[in-house]
This record gives structure tokens, C-alpha cells and sequence, in this order.
């Protein structure tokens, strides 16, 4: 049984329908991609899974359970956290206090004590700003953060939107290799990501949107090397 699984997805905005029976399946210790272009409906996806929308008709199912109207607060307690695109941070707390922030619906301080340790482990320019103000943070620091405050919640998926958006060719490839390194420490990844070629690098499988229609699915290797997804997507 899959860890996570959407069926059959319709959602809609107002009369605008943002998704169109999208069935989609993450494995437990997979990274999966999804790549589209703007306003495909990679987001609306996300959404769906975090209970921040609810389709109109069709499934999300997570861990053998049915969470297609569940609160997103649940849903974050069952084990799903994001790292949403804009990274939404809380920019007037400090860095510490924004990683608490992620583990708000948790009680078991032990746990706690020791997931900071391994934000700070994954990302040390963090715990080397731990006191500065996240809003003066640079934009390859606020997405860490955003990443981390995710990681804090101790989620069994994390889902990521546009971690690279906006940032030096660099700081992109420091953010693929931590993606890497949390799902290689056990976590399952899904990955929104307009850079293609990246996402589907890190990626062990991967959909393409379109229009809110699932289009094609395969491999990293597999869509890396489609035509279509060359021409579409990868700029070749």
C-alpha cells in the first residue's frame, strides 16, 4: 500500500476546475517529483493533500487512511508537513522560534531537543543564526528555514513547493543535495519544482501536469530522457 495516494482528484476554484482526476501515488522512503509549468496545478496538489482544499470528488489517502476532509492541523499530526512556495516564514521571530513554530502540535521534548539537532546538523548556517530575525535572513537562509520548521513537525512526508525558486544556481544545488540527505535520513519527499532537470535528478519517480491532468509518469531517468519532457520542460 502506498504511504500516501490521491484517486481521482477534482478540485475546483469557484467554476475554475484547478484539477482533473489526478491520481497520484508516494511510496514510503520515495522522493517524487511534480513538474508542470505555472498554473498547471502543482500547488492546488499540495493544497489538496494538506486539507488546505478539499475536492470535489475523488480520495487522498495517507498511511491506509482516508484524509480527504480532514483538518490540515490533523493532517499535520498524522504526518504530513510543507514547506510552502514563498516560504511564509514568521519574519519578525528568530530562527529558533520559527522551528518551534514547527513543532507546535508536538509535546514529546525529548524528540523535539533532538529534531532541532538534526536541523541544525542539516543546515549549520542556521544554528549560526539561530538569534537573528528571520525576515533579515537572506532568501537562500529563508528557504533553509522553511525547510527546517517543516522537518520540526517530524513529518513521514515532506512536501516541498518550489524550494529553488528565486535562488543563485549555487544555493539551488545546496538545496537538492539537503533534499537528498532528508530523504536518505528516512523521510518521504514530494517535490513541486519548476527546475525540471534538478527535480527530476533527486527524484526516484515523477508526474507531469498540465492544464490539472496528470500527462505523463515514469522514472527521474525515464522522463529526463522523454522528448516531451526535453522540449517542454528542460529547454533542449
Amino acid at each position: 500500500m502506498a504511504l500516501l495516494e490521491l484517486e481521482g482528484v477534482d478540485a475546483f476554484y469557484g467554476r475554475i476546475q484547478a484539477l482533473r482526476g489526478v491520481t497520484i501515488k508516494v511510496e514510503r522512503g520515495e522522493v517524487v517529483a511534480l513538474i508542470g509549468s505555472n498554473g498547471a496545478g502543482k500547488t492546488t496538489t499540495l493544497r489538496t493533500i494538506s486539507g488546505l482544499m478539499h475536492p470535489n470528488s475523488g480520495t487522498v489517502t495517507f498511511d491506509g487512511q482516508d484524509i480527504t476532509r480532514t483538518r490540515p492541523s490533523r493532517i499535520v499530526g498524522l504526518g504530513i508537513s510543507q514547506s510552502p512556495e514563498g516560504r511564509r516564514l514568521f519574519p519578525r521571530m528568530s530562527v529558533l522560534d520559527n522551528l518551534f513554530m514547527g513543532a507546535y502540535s508536538r509535546n514529546d521534548k525529548p524528540g523535539i531537543t533532538s529534531d532541532m539537532a538534526r536541523v541544525f546538523q542539516l543546515f549549520p548556517r542556521l544554528q549560526e543564526r539561530r538569534t537573528q530575525i528571520a525576515g533579515t535572513l537572506s532568501g537562500g537562509e529563508q528557504q533553509m528555514l522553511a525547510m527546517g520548521r517543516a522537518l520540526m513537525a517530524k513529518p513521514k512526508v515532506l512536501m516541498l513547493d518550489e524550494p529553488s525558486l528565486g535562488l543563485a544556481p549555487i544555493l539551488q544545488e545546496t538545496i537538492f543535495s539537503i533534499v537528498r540527505e532528508i530523504n536518505a535520513q528516512g523521510t518521504t519527499v514530494m517535490l513541486v519544482e519548476q527546475n525540471a532537470n534538478k527535480a527530476l535528478e533527486v527524484a526516484n519517480r515523477g508526474y507531469v501536469l498540465e492544464s490539472g491532468v496528470i500527462v505523463q509518469t515514469g522514472s527521474g531517468r525515464e522522463l529526463l530522457a522523454s522528448e516531451e519532457v526535453q522540449k517542454a520542460y528542460l529547454g533542449m
